[in-house]
């Protein structure tokens, strides 16, 4: 067996999913969950960590409900976090025929338009994020995945 060196910490990496009704209300509560669920694994309330983290979910859980809303489903919430590495967001809906644009490709919304920043916020928040076809466990589902990362180390 062998050792880890010094500078190859173990790293146990924590899962939370959650499935959230469709509605404004489940947006909100997907919002509040991430806050709680990022306080338990350390991150503690009002940090810049996690109000970032935070704000990224209410954006896509707003999408999900707003764009990927299909009625009598839920959208899901998963966040992946590996201490001193990344915090790994994912939100899926199961609309698959309204992708939101890639990565760089969403349009500038009009100053007076009162939706259309969403994206804008995530694209300038996290350090990646993408959309993917919707999967769990490897078995293609109807629907999309929204992926947002945020580094934890910094750059070398």
């Amino acid at each position: 067996m062998q050792s880890l060196s010094p500078q190859q910490p173990s790293v146990t990496v924590r899962t939370f999913t959650q499935r959230f009704s469709s509605t404004p209300l489940g947006a909100r509560l997907a919002r509040h969950l991430t806050a709680t669920q990022l306080h338990t694994w350390g991150i503690p309330y009002r940090t810049a960590l996690s109000d970032t983290a935070t704000l990224i979910v209410a954006e896509l859980a707003a999408n999900a409900v707003t764009h990927g809303r299909v009625p009598g489903r839920d959208f899901e919430l998963r966040l992946i976090h590996a201490p001193h590495i990344h915090l790994h967001i994912e939100v899926s809906d199961t609309r698959a025929e309204r992708r939101p644009p890639a990565h760089g490709e969403a349009p500038a919304a009009s100053p007076l338009d009162d939706s259309g920043r969403g994206l804008l916020l995530v694209d300038a928040l996290a350090d990646r994020w993408e959309v993917v076809d919707r999967v769990s466990r490897g078995v293609a589902l109807p629907g999309k995945t929204v992926r947002a990362e945020l580094n934890l180390r910094p750059p070398a």
